[in-house]
Parts: structure tokens; sequence; C-alpha cells
């Protein structure tokens, strides 16, 4: 049994884990190993909101970016989601991946222009881009099959085989090779940043963010009805309660989106991202929050009467970042959307 911690992020331990050496899970989990020579990583959300079902505005904005998506320095892997915020707003999300980060860097200035920028001021659509730049030491991924990569995990040479790292609270934190020397307490204020039509946010060193998400594509009649009829009405609660009431606890914004084509049509994915104060703020809430209890509870109890047989695929990527890896901007969004919730908060970032 494997490390989740790649061999070359290994280092002597300052702080303890939470499992002692001879812990063996009880079911099989696989990290994403990245190659060695790959220091850090790009994931990046560009979103288009708007009031309704649909806009042909944001139908023209979302065809450009996923051509420029394409473009000379691009992103290796990028997918599309969308979901409903606690305004009432429809949110598009195409999120993109890079692990080399001065092609992004390249790339990003006129795809920012071309998204945030004085085409898209007054629209009366609104567009965001969310972005960090974790190194490859703060983040973890966790996957319930080795077969299909996901997100970040896309950009990977492969995936590990089975980890020591899961299946007990305060994994995931296990998992990051920071943890092994650092608290991952967050340090510093947020700030607003007011640029004509733009409002741009730098939180605080050690954000956290977490996409976390259910591909059911792979199942039967039977295990697909017995997931959307027994499991996804009690994921969806604890969403939804994160999107309106996750403020007080720590998280600044939550989104559970369906993951579409690139051409929008329907998917049997989903996931949701959700932007926290620290780590510790997520842990608090998973291991003994009522909603998460709940959402356990009913994916512990499907996954038991299934075994070895259940074809629901899960996977996760929780990531740190520091204030300087952070680029979050606004233009025509309303006060509630994203990281700009991070604001009013600023002053007493969660530990």
């Amino acid at each position: 049994m494997e490390s989740a911690i790649p061999m070359h992020l290994r280092t002597e331990r300052t702080r303890q884990r939470r499992v002692p050496d001879g812990y063996a899970p009880p079911y099989p989990s696989f990290v994403a190993r990245h190659r060695t020579d790959v220091a850090g990583v790009v994931m990046a959300y560009f979103g288009v909101q708007y009031r309704g079902t649909s806009s042909p505005l944001a139908d023209e904005a979302l065809a450009e970016i996923a051509v420029l998506f394409v473009a000379t320095d691009g992103p290796s892997h990028w997918d599309r989601a969308w979901h409903v915020d606690q305004a009432g707003f429809t949110n598009v999300l195409s999120v993109a991946y890079w692990d080399d980060i001065a092609a992004f860097d390249r790339w990003f200035a006129p795809a920012r222009d071309a998204w945030t920028g004085d085409p898209h001021a007054g629209a009366g659509v609104g567009f965001f881009i969310e972005v960090i730049r974790p190194a490859v030491e703060s983040y973890e991924t966790l996957f319930s099959s080795p077969d299909r990569a996901e997100g970040v995990a896309v950009l990977a040479a492969g995936m590990s085989g089975e980890v020591q790292e899961h299946a007990y609270w305060g994994g995931m934190r296990d998992r990051i090779a920071l943890s092994q020397t650092s608290d991952l307490a967050p340090h510093g204020q947020a700030q607003l940043i007011v640029d004509g039509p733009r409002r741009r946010v730098i939180v605080h060193d050690n954000l956290c963010l977490i996409r976390s998400g259910q591909d059911w594509s792979d199942t039967d009649t039977a295990e697909r009805a017995m997931y959307l009829d027994d499991v996804e009405p009690v994921l969806r609660a604890g969403m939804d309660f994160l999107r309106d009431e996750g403020r007080p606890i720590g998280c600044y914004a939550n989104r559970y989106a369906a993951v579409t084509a690139a051409d929008g049509s329907a998917t049997e994915k989903s996931y949701g991202m959700s932007w926290w104060t620290s780590l510790a703020a997520l842990e608090r809430w998973a291991e003994s929050h009522p909603t998460h209890v709940r959402i356990f509870g009913a994916a512990m109890k499907y996954l038991s009467s299934l075994g070895p047989s259940a074809k629901l695929r899960l996977y996760h990527e929780v990531s740190l970042a520091r204030a300087d890896e952070q680029f979050f901007e606004y233009l025509g969004c309303h006060p509630q959307s994203g990281l700009l919730n991070a604001v009013d908060g600023a002053k007493d970032p969660a530990a």
C-alpha cells in the first residue's frame, strides 16, 4: 500500500498524521500522480452569470472562451458545468487546468481582457474569473477508481496504487504534503480592489478550495435509481445549505454544478465546489455538521448495500492557495458572487 504523498514530496514530519503507521483502510482509493518536474498547477474558473434559463450573450461568450482554450498555451484540460446560485442567477462555469504556469501566464492576459474586459462591461450579464495556482505540495486528490480521471487529475502522469491515507476523518489533511510541517492555517485579511466596473478580491493565505464530484454514467438502472432517489437529494440539501447559509461556518461560496458536454448537453456527472476560509473549517463541516453527517450516512448506506458491484465513481480535489497565488475578478456580478463574500468577513478568517 502506498502513501498518498509521493516520495519526492516526503519530508520529516513535525506534525503527526491522524492514524498509526499500520492503519489499513476498509476499501481502496487512489490519488493522481504528477510528473516529478511539475512544481504547481493552475485551476481557473471562468464564469458567466445571468437571469433565467438562457442568454444569447452568454452563449456567445461561452463559444469564445472554448476557442481560446484550444489556442496556443491553452489548458491541457477543461470542462463545463452550470448551477443556480443563492440569488437565483444561472452561472455557467468553464473550468480549465494547466501544469505549465509559464504557458498559463502567456495565455491569460488576452483571455482576461476578453472575459472581464471592456467588451463585456455594461452588457447586462455578469462575468467572473477565479484562479488559484497551488504548488503540488498544497493540494491533494482522491478517486474511488483509478481508471477515469477528472479535474486536475487529467493532467497527471497516472494514478497511484491503493493509498493508505483515506476513509478516516483527517485523511484529507494527511494527503497534503505541506501538512507534514504546516498547520495550514489562514493568515491575513481579504481586500477588495475596485477597478472601474471590475471588482477584484485578494483573500488570505491558505484559502481552501474543494471540488468533489460524482459520476453515475456507468450505473445500471437499479443503481442509478438508488443514487438519484436516496443519495442525491441528501447531497443537494447539503450543497444548498452551504450555498445559502455556509458563511457563518467558514464557507465563502458553494456551487453544486451539473456537468455538461462542451456543447451544453447534459451528462450524468455533477460536482460541488466551494471556497473555504480554511481547511480546518471544511474539516469541521465534514466531520460534525448535520448536513454532511446526513450525506455521509446516505452514501455509506448506498455503498454498503452494493459492495464491490457499485459503479458510482467519486472523486475530489482539495487545494490551498497563498494570497499571491490567487486571482479573483468580477464584472457585472451580484454582490454575493463567489469570493466577493470574503470581503465582509475579512477581519477574522476561521482558523
